[in-house]
C-alpha cells in the first residue's frame, strides 16, 4: 500500500513538473503589428492572428512577422545632428544617367510592407534586399529614358507612376509575399552646383514664360467681350444709320414723283416755283426783283442786303421812270 502510494505521488510530480515546464512553453501571443506563422517540425502549417495562442512544445515554433508598412531610402541616408537636426546625405546610388546623356543626382523614399508572410520567409531568403535591387533596377531604367529636363521639371509624376508600375510588375513576378506601397521622388538635382544653378534658371525662365501666357489668356478674355459689345454697338448704329438714310430717299423719292405729276401738269409754273424755292433755300436773305414785260415790277425775295445800296438805287431808279 505504501509503494503504490509512492508511485502515486512521483507520478503527480512528474506531470507537475511537466506541466509547468511544458504549458508555458506553448503559450505565446501576437501582437496586432504582427502575423504568427507555426512551424510544424520545421515545415509552415498555419498562421496566428494577433492574441494568445498555443503550440506544441518541443513540436512547433512560432516566427513572428511584422506587417506594418516600412520603408527604406534609395539615393541618401539620414542622421541626427544635435545643432542642426536631420541631416541628407547623398549616396553613390544617386548618381544616375538620362536620355540625353546628362547626369542627375535623384533621391527615392519607398514604403512597403507584408501581405503574405509564409512566402515572404520561404520565398527568398531575403526580400527586403531582392526589394531593393528590384527598385535601383526600375528607378535607373526609367530614368535612363526621360531627359534631364523632364526628371527635373514635368515628369516627376509621370516618372514615379512608370516606376511603381514596374517594380509591382517584378514583385508579382518573384512572388516575395510583399507588396509596394508607395514610392516617391524625394528630390532630382545637376551634380554640380553651376549646373543646378543653370537649371534653375531655365525654370525660372519657364514660370515667367507661363505667367506671360497666363496674362496675356486674361488680357484677352477680358478684351474680346468688350470688343464684341464695341462691335455690336457699331453694327447697331450703322443699321439705325442705314435705316435712316433708306427712309430719306424714300421720302425723297416720293418728293420728287409727287413733283415730277405736278411738273407734268404745269411745267413751267413748277419749274418757276421749283427755282424761287430753290433761290430762296441759297439766298435766303435775298430780295428779288423781277420787271416784267407790262412794266410792273413785283418783288419776289428779299435781296437788299446781298445787292447793296447799288442795286437799291437801280430798282428806286427803274420805279421812277414808270
Amino acid at each position: 500500500m505504501k509503494k503504490s502510494n509512492g508511485k502515486l505521488i512521483v507520478a503527480a510530480v512528474v506531470i507537475f513538473l511537466l506541466l509547468v515546464t511544458i504549458v508555458p512553453a506553448g503559450i505565446y501571443t501576437v501582437s496586432e503589428s504582427q502575423v504568427g506563422v507555426v512551424l510544424t517540425f520545421g515545415k509552415p502549417t498555419g498562421t496566428s492572428a494577433p492574441g494568445l495562442h498555443f503550440k506544441i512544445p518541443f513540436i512547433q515554433t512560432v516566427r513572428k512577422v511584422d506587417t506594418t508598412i516600412k520603408g527604406f531610402d534609395v539615393g541618401y541616408t539620414t542622421s541626427d545632428n544635435a545643432a542642426s537636426g536631420t541631416v541628407y546625405t547623398s549616396t553613390p546610388d544617386s548618381m544616375m544617367i538620362t536620355s540625353d546623356y546628362n547626369f542627375i543626382s535623384v533621391d527615392f523614399y519607398v514604403e512597403y510592407r507584408v501581405t503574405d508572410p509564409v512566402k515572404s520567409l520561404f520565398n527568398s531568403q531575403d526580400p527586403e534586399l531582392i526589394l531593393r535591387n528590384v527598385v535601383q533596377n526600375s528607378i535607373r531604367t526609367t530614368i535612363g529614358s526621360y531627359t534631364v529636363d523632364s526628371v527635373l521639371t514635368t515628369g516627376k509624376n509621370e516618372i514615379q507612376s512608370n516606376i511603381f508600375q514596374m517594380i509591382t510588375e517584378k514583385l508579382d513576378k518573384y512572388d516575395l509575399g510583399i507588396q509596394l506601397v508607395a514610392i516617391s521622388m524625394q528630390d532630382a538635382e545637376p551634380p554640380t552646383v553651376e549646373i543646378s544653378e543653370a537649371f534653375k534658371a531655365v525654370e525660372t525662365a519657364k514660370q515667367g514664360k507661363e505667367t506671360a501666357v497666363n496674362n496675356a489668356n486674361k488680357y484677352r478674355n477680358e478684351q474680346i467681350p468688350a470688343a464684341n459689345a464695341e462691335a455690336d454697338r457699331i453694327i447697331q448704329e450703322a443699321e439705325a444709320d442705314k435705316q435712316q438714310r433708306i427712309n430719306e430717299a424714300t421720302g425723297q423719292a416720293s418728293r420728287f414723283l409727287s413733283e415730277y405729276e405736278e411738273y407734268q401738269k404745269f411745267p413751267e409754273v413748277t419749274r418757276q416755283r421749283m427755282f424761287y424755292e430753290t433761290m430762296e433755300d441759297v439766298l435766303p436773305d435775298m430780295k428779288v426783283i423781277i420787271e416784267s414785260d407790262s412794266g410792273s415790277i413785283e418783288t419776289i425775295m428779299p435781296i437788299d442786303a446781298f445787292s447793296g445800296s447799288d442795286t437799291k438805287k437801280t430798282s428806286v431808279a427803274a420805279a421812277a421812270d414808270e
